[in-house]
């Protein structure tokens, strides 16, 4: 038997509807079709999450048919000093307004047990607020599945199979959380599982922490009018094939989409919503976060490092840091890898913790020398935040700049030490032989240069 889902706890606005952005309102015949409201990689944004909560509780006040809340992995973000020191307690709290206002759904991601790295202490907790978690990852314990990996459900007179994987890229799990969990390969267990799971009649959706590179292979698999929704790779993307649609979210907070449903084995519609992080607040979160933050940011933490004339998107922010890492070493081109960094720079006044939500993580730099031809090669694959194509898409993805000099024969080229250490998936190929730059460090480099450019 199904269990029958309808949408609960109508909420009254909680902020003037012109400040709020536009948001879809279908028209589906009554009883009949629901909207799935979609998000991925949510990494503690808390410059955003009232804002988003905001935008989901007036989707969900102003919808004329049952909401469905999907979140596909990566809740929290260990690198979010207030999210540590607090234990989540502004994630937790989004996450019990959510479960709130209409069925919520979770895929485990990578980051789930950054705050608690026992993986079984989130399922438990989220499951206490009415959440429902799924995933293919198994306890080395117990030799059982943390969740199951499937489930059916009927929502708007429609009857929904939910199938959920995780990305077995086990070296982005904290590492004490690693010897806990057994992770089947995506595309192998995406071949086993997923025609049993989506068989019959009905809606499919699929939920994937895997990746874009894997995905490409299991999106043959899928029944045709499926809604494959892709994480991990913080991408924005909406992919066709036949009625099947694979989308990708976006990630930090910045936006959402909804999945308007009006029959199995149709493509659903699909729109798209930036979050303002200007925007008015959720009032569940409005003075919550403000307090939290309060409380556990360090004096440190509150150092304004840099000052920027407007803010700076994600990708403005990724190629300042590639040409500031080629400027400070002389290389006629910097790398850096997408996921290097969360979210863009705020205008005006920038603190470390800003600073840290921008450039998530440290590293050496490296350098090498290579020749013209590797270096086209090398520039084929870089710089995919434009419209992509699927089959060119590599997942996580390299920003290069400045633009590479003409006439030459070889180049000096520069990146982090993460994109050298794992060269086969951001430059494509293993012979690049990189040298580490003594007494250099990414994240103080590039601030300082932010500084010098205020």
């Amino acid at each position: 038997m199904c269990a029958e889902i309808s949408r609960r706890n109508m909420l009254t606005l909680m902020a003037s509807s012109s400040a709020l952005p536009f948001l879809p309102n279908i028209a589906v015949a009554a009883g009949q079709g629901f909207q799935a409201i979609v998000l991925s990689d949510l990494h503690s944004a808390y410059e955003r999450m009232g804002q988003l909560l905001a935008v989901i509780e007036r989707q969900i006040a102003t919808a004329s048919v049952p909401q469905i809340i999907l979140i596909n992995g990566d809740i929290f973000e260990l690198g979010n000093v207030v999210a540590t020191r607090s234990a989540g307690e502004i994630d937790w709290a989004f996450l019990d307004a959510l479960a709130k206002l209409a069925p919520t759904v979770v895929n485990i991601g990578n980051h789930e047990p950054d705050l608690d790295n026992d993986l079984a202490h989130f399922v438990e907790r989220a499951r206490g607020l009415g959440i429902t978690v799924l995933s293919n990852i198994v306890d080395k314990r117990t030799g059982k599945p943390y969740a199951e990996a499937g489930k059916e459900i009927e929502i708007g007179g429609l009857k929904v199979k939910l199938a959920a994987f995780a990305t077995d890229a086990i070296g982005t799990y904290p590492k004490p959380t690693r010897e806990m969990m057994d992770i089947p390969k995506p595309v192998e267990w995406a071949k086993a599982n997923l025609p049993t799971l989506l068989a019959g009649e009905g809606v499919n959706i699929v939920l994937s922490h895997a990746g874009v590179v894997p995905d490409r292979d299991i999106l043959p698999i899928v029944p045709d009018g499926t809604l494959m929704i892709g994480g991990h790779d913080h991408l924005t993307l909406t992919h066709s094939q036949g009625e099947t649609r694979y989308i990708h979210t976006g990630s930090w907070s910045s936006a959402m989409m909804v999945a308007t449903f009006k029959a199995a084995g149709k493509a659903p519609e699909l729109a798209r919503i930036e979050i303002d992080r200007a925007g008015p607040s959720s009032a569940v979160l409005k003075d919550l976060v403000p307090a939290v933050l309060a409380k556990h940011l360090k004096d440190d933490e509150r150092t304004v490092v840099a000052k920027t004339s407007k803010a700076m998107t994600l990708g403005e922010t990724a190629r300042f840091a590639a040409e500031a890492m080629a400027a400070k070493t002389g290389a006629d081109i910097g790398f850096i890898g997408h996921t290097s960094f969360g979210t863009g720079l705020p205008a005006g006044d920038v603190t470390r913790f800003d600073y840290n939500a921008g450039l998530r993580f440290e590293g050496k730099l490296m350098v090498s020398d290579v020749d013209a031809t590797v270096l086209m090669a090398i520039l084929a694959r870089c710089n995919q935040d434009g419209d992509i194509p699927l089959a060119g898409r590599t997942g996580d993805f390299l920003y290069a700049s400045p633009k590479a000099p003409e006439g030459k024969a070889r180049f000096k080229i520069v990146c982090n030490d993460w994109s050298a250490i794992n060269k086969k998936s951001y430059f494509g190929r293993e012979d690049i032989v990189f040298t580490e730059v003594p007494d250099l460090k990414l994240k103080q480099l590039v601030a300082e240069t932010l500084a010098k450019k205020a």
